[in-house]
C-alpha cells in the first residue's frame, strides 16, 4: 500500500479539530479536578475511601475528557462558517 501525503486543507481541518479538542479537554480536567478539590458533594470522600478510588476518579476523568472534547469539536465545526466581520 503506498504512503500518501496529506493535503494542506487536510493537515488544517485536523489542526482545527486538535484545539477545540484540546480546549474541551483542558476545561473538562479543570471541572473534575474542582470537583475533587473542592469536595461537591463528598465525591472526593467517597473516592477516597472506597477501594475503587482510582477507577472512579479515572472514570470521571474519561467521561469528562469525553464529553467536553466532543462537544468543544462540534461547536468548532458548527460555527465553521460563521461570518467573524463587522
Amino acid at each position: 500500500m503506498k504512503s500518501r501525503a496529506m493535503k494542506p486543507f487536510e493537515k488544517a481541518a485536523i489542526l482545527f479539530l486538535l484545539k477545540h479538542l484540546a480546549s474541551g479537554v483542558a476545561g473538562a480536567v479543570v471541572l473534575a479536578t474542582g470537583l475533587l478539590v473542592l469536595d461537591v458533594a463528598n465525591l472526593a470522600t467517597l473516592m477516597g475511601n472506597s477501594e475503587h478510588g482510582i477507577i472512579a476518579a479515572i472514570m470521571l476523568y474519561a467521561s469528562l475528557i469525553l464529553t467536553f472534547g466532543s462537544v468543544a469539536m462540534g461547536i468548532g465545526i458548527m460555527t465553521l462558517n460563521e461570518d467573524t466581520r463587522p
